[in-house]
């Protein structure tokens, strides 16, 4: 059963507040305070002057359960919303492997789901570790993007990005953050450009709830459990009120979804669920034997949600 076996995540120390984005994001005040008032976003962190290969590697090195267990690393996995990161022949991902004496290991990127690639990571990890001869293989995933153009920005009316990375150490198995279920939809008919699709967008913003409400409720029941026994949600951040509307259609406590991050680091595309657990393990939300669901939306459309006991 694949498992979380350490995770380590890097916020920028730059905060800016959205106000001031507002010129760069192309923004009108009434649309900043939108931001602010209902959908619950202060600030944003950005690495400013630093690489996607800096990002990547904040996160790695502060990973200490990596140190001296590079050996065991056979997969190496870069979860990436955006299908494009860097100029060709630029190779960050295979750059840092190098760096961290993991040059032996398969290395390469997961997209396609945007900013559900997070969840499909760790499942293709998963699988590559039950198919490995070596019960001790473990794999990383990393996840961390560079805000770089508008389009990686900004959802208009619906989120706005900033900058973070994470790397998680997945094994086969473990005592803990054990993969109860993995549930995922695909709405290809939503592919595209939405502002540009304004009927298509309208039918999205419709329908997204439940997308996303049957993929949540889906991998509960796969992994045979009912909604009353989830302790906790670690959503995307892509805003607040879309989680409030959610959890009213789905009948669970707004006050058991993790949003107090939202407001501080924005939506930090696929790192979002590892900075997430580490806050709520900071703040001591999760109890051993736990069930937390992990949930994610990408657009094109993939709607994504993983049950995972603590």
């Amino acid at each position: 059963m694949t498992a979380l076996a350490a995770m380590a995540t890097y916020l920028p120390e730059h905060a800016v507040p959205i106000e001031d984005l507002a010129d760069q994001l192309e923004l009108t005040r009434m649309q900043v305070r939108l931001f602010q008032r209902f959908h619950g976003f202060s600030q944003i962190r950005l690495d400013t002057g630093g690489t996607l290969t800096d990002l990547l590697r904040a996160a790695a090195t502060r990973l200490d359960e990596l140190r001296g267990q590079e050996h065991r690393v056979r997969y190496v996995l870069h979860a990436r919303s955006m299908p494009v990161a860097v100029p060709y022949p630029l190779n960050p991902l295979h750059d840092l492997c190098r760096e961290l004496g993991l040059g032996h290991a398969l290395a390469f990127t997961v997209s396609h789901h945007a900013c559900a690639t997070g969840l499909i990571a760790i499942d293709v990890a998963g699988q590559l570790l039950a198919e490995d001869p070596d019960p001790g293989a473990l794999a990383l995933v990393l996840a961390g993007e560079k805000a770089f153009t508008l389009d990686a920005q900004l959802v208009p009316g619906t989120s706005i990005f900033g900058e973070a990375s994470a790397a998680c150490l997945v094994s086969r198995d473990g005592p803990r953050d054990r993969l109860a279920a993995y549930a995922t939809n695909f709405r290809g008919e939503f592919g595209g450009r939405l502002e540009e699709l304004p009927e298509l967008a309208a039918r999205y913003e419709q329908e997204y709830p439940e997308s996303l409400a049957q993929v949540l409720l889906g991998a509960v029941e796969q992994a045979g459990l009912n909604l009353g026994d989830i302790s906790l949600i670690l959503p995307h951040n892509v805003n607040v009120v879309s989680w409030q509307r959610l959890c009213r259609r789905i009948g669970f406590p707004i006050g058991n979804v993790l949003l107090s991050n939202v407001p501080m680091t924005g939506h930090a595309f696929c790192a979002d669920l590892f900075i997430n657990y580490l806050t709520a393990t900071e703040l001591g939300l999760l109890n051993p034997g736990d069930h937390y669901l992990v949930a994610a939306a990408g657009q094109g459309a993939t709607f994504s949600a993983m049950v995972f006991e603590h």
